[in-house]
């Protein structure tokens, strides 16, 4: 075994030693999770865990968020690690010991992601004087809502170190072989945008229709207009998922023309090309369609967060770093970007960085049947987070290990 393939076990080993305690900190955040931007319980819990270490803390001031830096050894530059923490309003059905009893649950692992960045901490902590530069890390509440990120940034987190991070690595659990982790170099999740409409006609009497000005088929037109204007518009290998998900109008009495109908959808994108052109293109295809049947259209089209896309370079060297790490046969390439979206993609507009997954479904589960992330019924099995610490800490330590 090499002298690097040496040490980098030797983290592994170092970061099995914190497991007992990183598995009861997100089992307490499992068992108390909270909502959006404001979690004072798990910012209190994130605080306690890391007040053993030399670290400068920053507390959000709009949010709940918790950012850290630890000074390495050396003048050199930082590296960002996050984690986010809120959790999704569901009530847990996974008949765990330490399931959540409330109409909320951490569904999509955010609880894994809190302490497997204190562990991280941890690791980095008791190995700072073999860092050549700075680690930031990234407690973020907020991600299911889409705006937690972008606060933390407008809130100054890329300078507090001194100096904008280089890189910047995520990891995101999900149901799967356990152990094994994935990425892929350019997008690796979609951006997220969504539209809402209100068509405003005249309404009437449904045996009249000839007296209204009935908005219900210009809203059905549009349904199929903009399932062309995304197969027709854009390039099928930069794609763009438009899906409508709501339609309204009338009410209780069916012989009623109604004055207005509404639309709803969610949009996806893969690129910030593809983006622009939604943002610029749809709105008026809807208003022109509206008008060439009488009618006006209020258009409210709305970027939740970019597409997460991934630093080539950066990659490359992750993927070199993972498979050291933890062997060839655990890390994965991703081949097709995930349609989900995830608002660690505003670091990455900023800072070069990797956003990878971590399979975490217990070993005996069977792949056939698991529940997916953001189902009531998800179970991740704790146990990994040894290695999501240890992926986390070796990483800013390849990125940040002194000049030989």
């Amino acid at each position: 075994m090499t002298a690097k393939a040496t040490a980098m076990s030797g983290l592994v080993d170092e970061a099995a030693t914190l497991l007992p305690a990183l598995v009861r900190l997100r089992r307490e955040i499992h068992s108390d999770p909270e909502l959006g931007l404001e979690l004072p319980r798990t910012q209190a819990r994130i605080l306690d865990a890391l007040a053993p270490l030399e670290l400068e803390i920053t507390l959000g001031s709009a949010l709940g968020s918790v950012a850290a830096v630890l000074r390495g050894g050396g003048q050199g530059p930082t590296v960002l690690l996050r984690g986010d923490m809120d959790a999704l309003p569901m009530r847990e059905r996974t008949g765990l010991d330490y399931a959540a009893d409330a109409d909320v649950m951490h569904a999509c692992g955010h609880d894994l992601h809190v302490a497997g960045l204190v562990g991280a901490a941890q690791l980095l902590h008791a190995h700072r004087h073999e860092l050549a530069g700075d680690v930031l890390f990234m407690f973020q509440p907020g991600e299911e809502v889409g705006d937690g990120a972008a606060m933390m940034i407008e809130e100054g987190l890329l300078l507090l170190s001194g100096s904008v991070p280089v890189a910047a690595y995520g990891i995101h659990v999900v149901p799967g072989e356990y152990g094994i982790f994935s990425t892929r170099p350019g997008p690796i999740m979609a951006g997220s945008l969504e539209l809402g409409v209100t068509v405003l006609g005249r309404g009437g009497h449904a045996s009249a229709p000839h007296l209204t000005v009935d908005p219900v088929p210009v809203v059905a037109e549009l349904v199929t207009a903009m399932q062309a204007f995304v197969t027709r518009r854009f390039d099928v290998f930069d794609p763009v998922v438009l899906t409508v998900t709501q339609l309204r109008a009338g009410g209780a009495a069916r012989n009623i023309v109604a004055d207005t109908a509404t639309l709803g959808a969610s949009i996806r994108v893969l690129s910030a090309a593809a983006q622009q052109k939604v943002q610029s293109e749809l709105p008026r295809l809807v208003s022109e369609i509206a008008a060439a049947h009488g009618c006006t259209a209020e258009v409210e089209l709305s970027l939740l967060c970019p597409a997460t896309v991934n630093d080539e370079a950066t990659t490359a060297g992750v993927f070199e770093v993972l498979r050291d790490t933890f062997g060839e046969e655990r890390v994965w390439l991703t081949p097709n970007p995930v349609m989900g979206s995830e608002d660690f993609s505003y670091v990455l507009e900023q800072v070069p960085g990797t956003y990878m997954f971590l399979r975490a479904s217990p070993p005996d589960a069977d792949l056939s049947s698991i529940a997916p992330n953001h189902s009531p019924d998800v179970v991740f099995d704790d146990a990994v987070l040894a290695d999501q610490a240890a992926a986390l800490a070796q990483l800013a330590m390849a990125r940040l290990r002194p000049a030989e």
